[in-house]
C-alpha cells in the first residue's frame, strides 16, 4: 500500500508530505484547494504525462516521491536488505520548468516507462481524466477470471509447450529444401576441416619456426659453426673459453675469491656445453626441400582454414565442433520434424479441450457477473445502467470485453468510451466490488460527481466495503462518503508570504466534525450541520 507521498513545488503545493494507512482515506477540502492536485502528483510518480506548466512559479522543478510497502512475493531476492514478509518500493519523479522529466525507482535513475511498469502492480487510479485500470483486455479478462475462479493452469502449460515446440521447429531451419541445402554446406565444411586433422591450436607457431630454418639451412649451419668457433676453436687455442680458464687459475687458492672463481668455472663449463651443442646442430642441419615444401603447404592450408572459419586455429576447431553438432541435427531433422509435428497435432487437440473448459467457465460466470455489477450500479446513482460481458468466439473466449451502457436506452460501449468520468469511476468501483483482484491501492478522484442523497450513502458504503481488502484513497466533496473513511485528510489553501500555498493535515475528533459540517452546509459552526456530521460518523462507526 501507499504509505508516504511527498510533493514539492507542484502548482499551489509548495512542500507537502502526506502519510496514509490501510483502509479508506478521504481527501476533502474546498473546490480549488488542491485535492485533485494531490492525485495528479501521484499520477506523475506513476508514470503519467508531465507538463512544465505544473511547476510552481519561480521554482526550478517539481518533485514527487512515493513510498509503497508491498507483500514480498516468493521470488523476491531480498535485495533491499529487509527481512520478513514485506518490502519497500520507492518511486520518484522530477519535472523541470525547462527540459525533460526524470524518474527514479528505488533510488536508481530509470526511464519514465519503468515507473508505469512498476506502478501497474501497485496502484489503480480512477478519476475524471484518468482510467488506468480495467480498460485493457488483459485487465478485463483477469477481473472476470477472479470472479469465476477460472483455473488457467492447464491452458497456460499447454500454450507454453506449444511455444517451445514452435521454437524447436523454427530452430530446425526452414523447410525440407532449405535444411538439405544447409546440410550440404555443413557437410563440406566439416569434411574440409576434418581432413586437416587439427589437434594443436598453436601448431602454426611451430611450423613458422621450422620453415624459417629449412628455408635457409646453409646460413643456419654457418651461424652455428661460427658461434661455436668463437666460443671454443677446434684447434684448442683462443676463443672465449680459454681466457675464462686463465681467470679461474688466477683466482685459485685465494679463499677471498672462491665465490668468483666458482662462478667463472661454471661459466666455462656452460660455454663449453653450448659450443658442443652448436657444432652438433650445425653438423646435423641438412637441406630438406621436401620437408620445406610440406611445411609451406601445411601453413598455406591452415591459413586458408582460418580465412574461412575463424581468426585462429582455436576458432576453426570450435567452428568445426559447432558445425558437426548442427549437421547431426539437420541429418535427423526429418525425423525430429515429424516428431514435433505429431506432438503439435496432439497438443492442439488437448489445448482445444482445455480452452473449451475455460470458455465454459467464463460463459457461465459472465451473466452473473454483469447482473451483480448492475445491482451495485443501481445503488451508485446509475439506475438502469447495464454491464455486458462479451467473449471471443473461439478458443478460451478471448478477448474478454466489458461493455457499459451508462444510461437507459443507450447502447453498450467499451468501458473507456461509455460514460463520463464520474460515471466511469463508479462503474469501476462496482466492478471491483464484484471481482476484486487488481493492485492493493485504489484511488478514486471525483467519483461522487452527480451523486447525492441515498446514493451518496451507498457510494460511501461501497468504497468502505472495497477498503476492507484494499487501501482506498478517495477525493470527495460528499460528507456521506468522507464519513465512511477510516481516516480523513483536509486540504486547505491559504496565503503565505504573498503566495497561495496548499497544506493538508489529518483531521480527527472535533476537527473532523468541523470539516464534515463544512462539507454539509458550508458553515462549519452550524449546530445543525455539526449534529448531522456526528450522526454520519456514528452511523458509519467512525
Amino acid at each position: 500500500m501507499l504509505t508516504d507521498l511527498r510533493v514539492r513545488d507542484l502548482g499551489v503545493i509548495e512542500d507537502l508530505t502526506l502519510t496514509f494507512g490501510p483502509g479508506m482515506t478521504a481527501l476533502t477540502g474546498e473546490t480549488g484547494a488542491g485535492k485533485t492536485l494531490v492525485v495528479e502528483a501521484l499520477q506523475l510518480v506513476l508514470g503519467g504525462r508531465a507538463n512544465p506548466g505544473m511547476v510552481r512559479a519561480g521554482a526550478a522543478e517539481a518533485l514527487v516521491e512515493a513510498r509503497f510497502v508491498v507483500a514480498r512475493d516468493a521470488g523476491a531476492d531480498g535485495a533491499d536488505g529487509a527481512d520478513g514478509p514485506e518490502r519497500e518500493v520507492i518511486l520518484a519523479r522530477s519535472v523541470p520548468a525547462e527540459g525533460r522529466s526524470k524518474a527514479w525507482v528505488d533510488g536508481r535513475m530509470a526511464p519514465v516507462s519503468a515507473l508505469a511498469e512498476t506502478a501497474s502492480d501497485l496502484v489503480e487510479v480512477h478519476g475524471q481524466h484518468e482510467h488506468r485500470a480495467l480498460v485493457t483486455a488483459t485487465a478485463q479478462r483477469n477481473v472476470l477470471d477472479t470472479f469465476a475462479g477460472t483455473d488457467l493452469r492447464a491452458v497456460r502449460a499447454l500454450r507454453d509447450e506449444r511455444h517451445v515446440l514452435d521454437d524447436a521447429l523454427a530452430a530446425l531451419g526452414g523447410d525440407v529444401q532449405q535444411r538439405a541445402r544447409e546440410a550440404d554446406v555443413l557437410r563440406y565444411q566439416v569434411g574440409e576441416i576434418g581432413a586437416a586433422h587439427l589437434e594443436d591450436p598453436h601448431e602454426e607457431a611451430g611450423l613458422r619456426l621450422e620453415e624459417d630454418g629449412l628455408a635457409d639451412a646453409a646460413a643456419y649451419r654457418e651461424a652455428a659453426s661460427g658461434a661455436a668457433e668463437l666460443l671454443d676453436p677446434a684447434g684448442g687455442e683462443g676463443g672465449a673459453i680459454e681466457p675464462l680458464g686463465a681467470a679461474v687459475s688466477a683466482l685459485s687458492g685465494r679463499e677471498a675469491f672462491e665465490e668468483h672463481r666458482a662462478r667463472l668455472a661454471g661459466a666455462a663449463v656452460e660455454l663449453s656445453d653450448v659450443a658442443r651443442a652448436l657444432r652438433d646442430q650445425a653438423e646435423g642441419w641438412e637441406d630438406d626441400p621436401q620437408r620445406l615444401a610440406e611445411v609451406q603447404e601445411r601453413r598455406r592450408l591452415l591459413g586458408e582454414l582460418r580465412r574461412k572459419y575463424g581468426e585462429d586455429l582455436a576458432a576453426v576447431m570450435a567452428y568445426a565442433s559447432e558445425a558437426a553438432t548442427r549437421l547431426a541435427v539437420l541429418e535427423d531433422a526429418e525425423g525430429e520434424a515429424a516428431r514435433l509435428a505429431d506432438r503439435l497435432s496432439a497438443l492442439g487437440e488437448e489445448l482445444a479441450e482445455a480452452e473449451t473448459v475455460v470458455r465454459t467457465v467464463r460463459l457461465e460466470a459472465a451473466g452473473d457477473f454483469g447482473r451483480r455489477v448492475e445491482e451495485h450500479l443501481g445503488d451508485l446513482a446509475m439506475a438502469g445502467a447495464r454491464l455486458e460481458v462479451r467473449l471471443g468466439a473461439d478458443g478460451a473466449g478471448e478477448p474478454v470485453e466489458l461493455l457499459l451502457g451508462a444510461n437507459v436506452g443507450e447502447p453498450v460501449q467499451p468501458l473507456a468510451r461509455a460514460a463520463s468520468g464520474g460515471e466511469l469511476a463508479r462503474a469501476m468501483l462496482a466492478i471491483r466490488l464484484v471481482g476484486l483482484g487488481g493492485p492493493q491501492t485504489m484511488v478514486f478522484d471525483e467519483v461522487d460527481a452527480g451523486v447525492g442523497g441515498a446514493a451518496a450513502l451507498a457510494l460511501g458504503e461501497a468504497l468502505h466495503e472495497v477498503a476492507a481488502q484494499r487501501q482506498v484513497l478517495v477525493v470527495t466533496h460528499l460528507a456521506q462518503v468522507a464519513s465512511r473513511a477510516d481516516a480523513q485528510i483536509s486540504v486547505v489553501k491559504h496565503e503565505s508570504g504573498g503566495r497561495t500555498v496548499t497544506v493538508a493535515s489529518t483531521v480527527a475528533g472535533e476537527e473532523r466534525v468541523t470539516e464534515l459540517s463544512r462539507m454539509l452546509s458550508g458553515h462549519p459552526g452550524s449546530d445543525a450541520a455539526r449534529a448531522h456530521a456526528r450522526e454520519l460518523l456514528e452511523v458509519g462507526g467512525a
